[in-house]
């Protein structure tokens, strides 16, 4: 049977899947956009005192590592995962491209970053040019479930609080077992699911529901199992992540806002998503973990 306008059903279908995953990307996008943001981080690091014409990864840290525990987790990760020179590693979800520099700086790996937005990559790539890393990163526009990206062509892919936005996560952990050279490791940090309560909105990742997709860490494990993965290492972050938070939220109290920080991103609305991603913390509505999976070697 033909639809209609003589548009066969499962053309019809195909159509307005297509349409539903243009309009997703447009508004995950949209959340993270902010006009002129690379004029507006270079203000805010000059108002903290920064040199722009010596910048260091040192000095971006408060604004780059845009998931919970900052760079202390990146380098926690680096150190599960053995990161080291002779690896080319792949960061899916790269946002302003913290974690390539972090990478790149600390244990002298090329890195290639991965994210949606346009504007996030642009601003990556003036950063990493800044410090002195434009020969180790590289920034591209792309979607993290249809990567053009080679197979085979990657030792590490990397992500950290990506995942949220994506609800095709079978595509996206099979793109990421494509582009993994054989014996290759997923290193890989999100938040998840909690208790089965509906999380309080806005938050870092979402304004609503609409573009949040979250999975427990028991789906995660399905999910990565059935791309191909073997997992290696899976560690409850949670509790970890709340002291965090915390901590943050009483320094915020005791000193203000810095000049330099995640609100930089995310002004006007930080604040209010800061304080429900606490309230998710703290009622158990998310939980944060850290894995590691890997490729099966070839035969």
């Amino acid at each position: 049977m033909l639809a209609m306008n003589g548009v066969a059903p499962q053309q019809l279908s195909a159509m307005f899947a297509s349409q539903s995953q243009s309009r997703l990307a447009r508004d995950v996008r949209q959340h993270y956009t902010r006009p002129d943001l690379g004029t507006i981080i270079e203000a805010a690091l000059e108002s903290a005192g920064k040199d722009l014409t010596r910048l260091t990864p040192a000095d971006l840290a408060p604004i780059d590592e845009f998931h919970i525990r900052g760079r202390a987790a990146t380098l926690e990760l680096a150190r599960d995962a053995s990161i080291h020179s002779d690896l080319q590693v792949l960061d899916i979800g790269s946002g302003i491209g913290g974690t390539c520099r972090c990478l790149a700086h600390e244990f002298g790996c090329r890195v290639t970053g991965v994210d949606l937005s346009e504007e996030y990559c642009q601003v990556a790539t003036m950063l990493s040019s800044r410090v002195g890393l434009a020969h180790l990163v590289e920034h591209r526009v792309g979607d993290a479930t249809h990567l053009s990206l080679a197979d085979d062509s990657f030792d590490v892919v990397w992500t950290a609080h990506a995942a949220m936005n994506i609800p095709d996560k079978s595509r996206l952990y099979r793109e990421m077992h494509r582009v993994l050279r054989p014996g290759g490791t997923l290193v890989l940090y999100d938040v998840f699911a909690g208790s089965g309560a509906p999380v309080h909105f806005p938050v870092p990742w979402a304004r609503s529901a609409e573009t949040s997709f979250l999975v427990s860490q028991e789906e995660l494990g399905r999910l990565l199992r059935q791309a191909g993965f073997m997992i290696v290492q899976c560690a409850d972050t949670t509790d970890a992540g709340r002291e965090w938070v915390v901590a943050m939220a009483h320094e915020k109290r005791l000193k203000g806002s810095a000049a330099l920080g995640w609100h930089v991103l995310l002004w006007p609305d930080f604040p209010i998503m800061a304080y429900n991603q606490r309230r998710n913390l703290e009622e158990g509505r998310i939980t944060l973990a850290k894995m590691l999976a890997r490729k099966a070697a070839s035969a």
